[in-house]
């Protein structure tokens, strides 16, 4: 057993062992300890962890219908969750076109990464362009060039050239003609760790010339704590910085790079683990926690809360989109989720006060599994604009959405047309919720 896979057993050990709940929180806490500093987790990163999980376990009571021994796992999972940076941030681009520049030290994998991210915008349909900078390593210009003939992108790189802002702004021009609109430019990397101060420079050149939308550092699992140095340094210089860790395929050290990472506030992007171009994923912290404790284990546990959760957050957006009169494509992408848990929207809707004596068209709102599955790959193929400002999604625009969820214009529409008819339920509701106010029982809406 290697590093953080200890994990799962302890987790599994500690929900059907015997013993009392203040001895089998104790001797948990101290394998976790173990488990982490193994992992390379720093050590007083790790001491405040499980004194904070132990505090929280002994002295606050688990929710109604939750065992303590739930409970703690559902602690340590939060906690675990926070170590590893929080929530998953976005992926998708802000806007188009989108120019992405990596930089990292040399043997980080920053090569194969543009490759790999490539990959996984064109899956998404985008169109990506690669181009190389990098004028010290002369293989990189045919690494790049033969990953994108494999992948059918766009390439541009000055095998001759020595001068990398140069290339970087020829490149751009060439692969804006070219019709790419997401740029990823891959820059010369440094020799080793201690030299981040030469790569930063570069950057800062490259990024005046050609002003990208995202800089992105490329970091080995393999450095473990001393990525917190790098991440930190980076994180200040751009603070529209993202971070990519490569070779995270099961190496113990994984764990320090990723938790030195989060505590510089640096957002983990992608994570790689392997060497394929589909090895690699956007960074989900539940995720990754999920796989460390043994998710499959866990999976009714964890169900459970987040059915708690959800269901309060959908109480919450309904009585917002009510009080304000405003849905957005947001809401409706967090309502579809928590629905494909809770039930019809009927029943849920129904939770809310004051909206059971609402006449509400079931046609209307009803959802089939199918449905609601493809309408969330609609949205998640939506630039942030679009989702907060539905009215500016024209024929192009959905287009261009249909092509990058794998669904059709009709489909798009459909969820459009459902979103308007949704807007118009939630309008009824707020002006009949002011009749009831003029008349005096505006409790009746709580």
């Amino acid at each position: 057993m290697r590093g953080l896979d200890k994990l799962k057993y302890a987790v599994a050990s500690f929900i059907k062992g015997g013993g009392s709940y203040e001895e089998a929180v104790n001797s948990f806490s101290k394998e976790l300890q173990k488990t982490l500093i193994s992992a390379d987790v720093n050590v007083r990163v790790v001491l405040n962890l499980t004194k904070e999980i132990k505090e929280k376990a002994l002295e606050t009571e688990p929710p109604p219908g939750i065992l303590k021994r739930e409970w703690f796992v559902k602690i340590v999972y939060d906690s675990l969750v926070q170590l590893f940076g929080g929530e998953a941030p976005e992926v998708t681009p802000r806007k188009l076109p989108w120019i992405l520049m990596l930089v990292g030290i040399q043997g980080s994998g920053k090569t194969t990464t543009a490759g790999k991210i490539a990959y996984f915008y064109k899956r998404r349909g985008y169109r990506p362009g690669l181009i190389t900078t990098d004028t010290y390593r002369p293989a990189a210009y045919d690494q790049l060039k033969q990953i994108s003939e494999q992948l059918g992108v766009p390439f541009y790189g000055e095998r001759d050239s020595k001068d990398p802002v140069r290339i970087a702004s020829n490149g751009l021009k060439h692969l804006l003609k070219e019709g790419a609109n997401i740029i990823i430019v891959d820059t010369a990397g440094r020799h080793g760790y201690g030299e981040e101060e030469y790569l930063l420079k570069e950057m800062e050149e490259l990024g005046n010339a050609i002003k990208p939308d995202e800089v992105m550092l490329v970091i080995d699992a393999y450095i473990g704590q001393k990525a917190y140095d790098l991440a930190k340094r980076f994180h200040e210089r751009t603070p529209i910085g993202s971070i990519t860790i490569t070779k995270l395929d099961g190496t113990a050290k994984g764990g320090g790079a990723i938790s030195a990472v989060a505590a510089t506030g640096a957002r983990i992007k992608f994570v790689g683990d392997g060497e394929k171009l589909e090895d690699l994923e956007p960074f989900n912290p539940r995720k990754f926690v999920s796989r460390l404790l043994g998710l499959g284990d866990l999976e009714t546990l964890l169900d459970k809360f987040k059915a708690l959760e959800e269901s309060e957050e959908l109480e919450r957006r309904w009585e917002k989109a009510i009080l304000t009169g405003r849905l957005t494509l947001r809401d409706l992408y967090a309502q579809i989720k928590s629905l494909k848990k809770l039930g019809p929207l009927r029943k849920v809707l129904q939770m809310i006060p004051g909206l059971s004596m609402m006449p509400i068209d079931d046609d209307k709102l009803h959802l089939s599994e199918e449905k609601m599955d493809k309408w969330l790959h609609i949205m998640e193929s939506m630039t942030y604009s679009e989702l907060d400002n539905p009215h500016i999604i024209d024929r192009s625009r959905i287009r261009r959405i249909a092509l990058g969820s794998g669904t059709s214009p009709e489909d798009v529409k459909e969820l459009l047309n459902y979103y308007e008819a949704t807007k118009k339920m939630l309008k009824t509701v707020k002006r009949r919720k002011g009749i009831f106010r003029r008349l005096g029982v505006g409790n009746v809406f709580g």
